[in-house]
């Protein structure tokens, strides 16, 4: 189950990438490669930083087909999507906890520091889709108004809150992904935001 979730999610960004690459009237080319660095950016970045190459994608080849296959259908179905915004942003939201979680876990893994394992969760998460925006000429949707990183840091805390309390790691995984789900579920519904500060100089 965590590695459908995982490939869900990992469609969901390619899907996800495609989408903006054609708001954008990119060429397919363009388009494959911004669907590519949404779906895997951040798993690439984490694994470079923790010296693990080659990096996944290089050695599980089905994120690759996963990848081209959401490239295909976001091209053939685009007109489609707007009807499906709402599934495509429950698979981003599951791949969002998903993600993080994987990253928790690579940093436990190598025994690195609780926050430098929130970190990697949360770069895991949302770096590809970091890479996406600047690409496309984009303020990262991270470092706007939208709760977006905080809930992979509030997924952290869970997740080393769980481990203090010696559960196992299914309970401890499946808790730390519902948070995270449940809450940007919560943020999308009730619209909630970080506040800005506005500073303008003179």
């Amino acid at each position: 189950m965590f590695y459908l979730l995982d490939i869900i999610g990992t469609m969901a960004f390619a899907l996800s990438g495609a989408l903006t690459a054609m708001n954008k009237r990119l060429d397919p080319f363009g388009i494959l490669i911004i669907a590519f660095v949404t779906a895997v950016g951040g798993g690439t970045l984490r694994d470079v930083l923790i010296g693990k190459t080659p990096v996944g994608w290089m050695l599980n080849l089905n994120y690759v087909y996963v990848i081209f296959i959401g490239y295909i259908l976001a091209i053939l179905f685009r007109k489609k999507f707007d009807k499906l915004r709402k599934s495509l942003f429950l698979f981003d939201t599951i791949g969002l906890g998903v993600f993080t979680l994987i990253g928790l876990e690579k940093g436990v893994s190598i025994g690195l520091h609780p926050i430098i394992c929130t970190a990697l969760g949360t770069m895991t998460a949302c770096f590809g889709g970091v890479i996406r925006d600047i690409l496309c000429n984009e303020i990262p949707v991270i470092f706007r108004k939208e709760i977006y990183a905080t809930i992979c840091i509030l997924g952290g805390i869970v997740f080393f809150l769980m481990k203090e309390g010696d559960f196992s790691n299914d309970i401890t995984h499946l808790v730390t992904t519902l948070v995270i789900i449940i809450v940007r579920l919560l943020v999308v519904k009730f619209n909630w935001s970080l506040p800005t500060l506005d500073l303008k100089l003179k």
